[in-house]
């Protein structure tokens, strides 16, 4: 039983008062109070060594828990988290057993109440997500079957000009293969920047993107300069459905670390800028844990491709059946005298066509089945992409 809800000190006092007038037993004097024997010789024996004060409520706490984080790891959590602000319990945790294995470190619920009392994380806002659309069919099994690619959004240096990064990320191991400063989205821009990383990385079996500047078009089956030149490298162009950016999520989540470590502020110029985009990507890739790769950095995982980057183009081949046709400079191709339009972005290119139906053929560039064409009413019907 409890002490009386009027006051448990006034209430101690008074039972001391009544021990010590001999009217009472304690057997009585803890009926009396609605107290247990037990409570009233523990009371009666504080009271003999500390007088009133030993009377009062004492704490509660543990003198000692053996379960206690120690000191250094609460400091060397703190410091990390210093360090990379952006990277929450589980990603620190990684990061440190590696620099000290053999140190007693907590769970990531510890970690991160010790994080949240030093004022160190803020409540994350709940986000509503819509119904997902339907993300293109990857194999992203193995390095280099595919690589995602994508443009940071712009923004002006120091000097006051636009710097548009152009990222490009091995999805099955997250490595960041590349992070180039561009004055512009152009191709002319674009391709030199790829061309390295192929030269550096060799190619992947397909790119993945949005359907932006440069990687898409309003061509046929959105083709454009650049995913012309894939093509002819034997790579697989990929594209996101419109307005759906989390279909391409690892990337998105890349580059708004990317934004935060690189870009707030911005460096004074293109070239300083760049300095920032590779620091970035020696920390991301070398150093920091990733949870979808068992907290392992993405360079243990990455490997270079086997497929070359080749010294030229070659042409196009087609089977014995197909009939071939050059597209002509204002992207038409010659068809029994006349003239069809395929589309700009294949000038110079040669196209096969392979009859599947009486008068209806497949229109191929290369193994890129683009569109079918029913020569009795002269249509082209584009596909599906």
């Amino acid at each position: 039983m409890a002490w009386r809800e009027t006051n448990p000190m006034k209430e101690r006092v008074l039972f001391i008062d009544d021990l010590e007038s001999n009217l009472y037993s304690m057997t009585e004097l803890c009926d009396m109070y609605g107290i247990s024997r037990k409570s009233g010789y523990k009371w009666a024996q504080r009271y003999v060594e500390g007088g009133v004060e030993g009377l009062t409520d004492r704490s509660r706490a543990p003198h000692s828990c053996p379960h206690r984080t120690e000191e250094r790891v609460e400091e060397a959590l703190l410091v990390a988290r210093g360090e990379h602000p952006r990277w929450g319990p589980r990603k620190l945790l990684a990061y440190l057993k590696r620099r000290e294995p053999e140190w007693a470190w907590p769970a990531a619920s510890t970690a991160g109440d010790i994080l949240r009392r030093a004022g160190l994380v803020e409540s994350p806002r709940r986000r509503r997500h819509g119904p997902a659309a339907r993300r293109p069919t990857v194999d992203a099994t193995a390095p280099n079957n595919v690589w995602t690619m994508d443009f940071k959004g712009e923004f002006r240096t120091g000097d006051h000009l636009y710097c548009y990064p152009l990222t490009v990320v091995d999805l099955h191991s997250r490595y960041v293969l590349g992070c180039k400063a561009l004055l512009s989205t152009e191709f002319a821009g674009a391709q030199p920047a790829l061309e390295s990383r192929f030269r550096k990385y060799g190619l992947p079996r397909a790119i993945l993107s949005d359907n932006g500047a440069p990687f898409s078009s309003p061509a046929i089956c959105g083709l454009s300069r650049l995913s012309v030149w894939w093509i002819k490298l034997g790579i697989e162009p990929l594209l996101i459905q419109p307005s759906h950016p989390e279909q391409n999520g690892g990337h998105e989540r890349m580059h708004r670390e990317l934004k935060a470590e690189t870009t707030r502020p911005p460096a004074g110029d293109l070239a300083a800028q760049q300095r920032r985009f590779d620091a970035f990507l020696k920390l991301f890739n070398e150093v920091r844990p990733h949870e979808a790769l068992g907290q392992r950095p993405p360079a243990e995982l990455y490997e270079k491709s086997p497929r070359a980057y080749p010294g030229r183009l070659e042409e196009m081949e087609y089977p014995g059946h197909f009939e071939v046709r050059r597209v002509q400079s204002r992207g038409e191709i010659s068809w029994q005298g006349e003239r069809l339009f395929v589309s700009e972005v294949l000038i110079g290119e040669s196209v096969g066509l392979e009859e599947t139906d009486d008068g209806v053929w497949s229109l191929y560039f290369g193994p890129r089945l683009l569109a079918r064409f029913d020569e009795r009413d002269r249509s082209l019907h584009e596909v599906q992409r």
